[in-house]
C-alpha cells in the first residue's frame, strides 16, 4: 500500500474506535505529511466534519493559506460531492483515494468536480485500490447492522 493512504488509514482507524465512519485523510506537501485528520460527524455532531474537510483545514493553517496548491490529499474512501468540491476550493494538486463510494463519491456518481472546464481549479483524482480501505469499512458498516438487528 502507498505509504500515505497508509497514513490515511491509521486515521481511519482512530475515527473506527470512536464509533466513527472510519475515513482518514492526510496532506501531503513536499513529501511530508503537514496535515491529518478522520472523520468526526458523530461525535461532533457537525455533518461538515468529513476527515477530508478537516485535514485541509489543518493543513491551511499550517501553510498559513488557504491556497494548497503544491499539495496532496490521501483519503481511504472516494471523496463525496462536499468534499470535492472543498479539495478544488483549497486548490490542492491531487487527490489520492483507496477505497470507491458507489452510493456517495463524487466520481462514482459522476459529478466531475475535479476535472471539470468550467471550473476555475483542477486536480488529479487518482484511485488507488487498497483492499485495507475497503474492508475496513465493510466491517464498520456489517457491525452496524448487527447491532442494529440485536435491538
Amino acid at each position: 500500500m502507498n505509504l500515505f493512504l497508509n497514513e490515511a488509514l491509521k486515521e481511519a482507524i482512530k475515527a473506527e474506535k470512536k464509533n466513527e465512519v472510519p475515513v482518514g485523510a492526510v496532506v501531503v506537501k513536499n513529501g511530508r505529511v503537514i496535515a491529518r485528520a478522520h472523520n468526526l460527524r458523530e461525535t461532533r455532531q457537525d455533518p461538515l466534519t468529513h476527515a477530508e474537510l478537516i485535514a485541509i483545514s489543518k493543513a491551511a493553517k499550517k501553510v498559513g493559506s488557504w491556497r494548497l496548491v503544491d499539495c496532496e490529499v490521501y483519503v481511504t474512501l472516494e471523496p463525496c460531492v462536499m468534499c470535492a468540491g472543498a479539495l478544488s476550493q483549497a486548490r490542492v494538486k491531487a487527490v489520492f483515494y483507496g477505497a470507491l463510494d458507489p452510493k456517495g463519491g463524487a466520481q462514482s456518481l459522476k459529478v466531475r468536480i475535479h476535472d471539470n472546464p468550467k471550473m476555475n481549479h483542477r486536480y488529479d483524482l487518482v484511485h488507488l485500490p487498497s483492499a485495507e480501505c475497503g474492508q475496513i469499512l465493510s466491517e464498520f458498516f456489517k457491525k452496524k447492522r448487527k447491532e442494529r438487528k440485536s435491538k
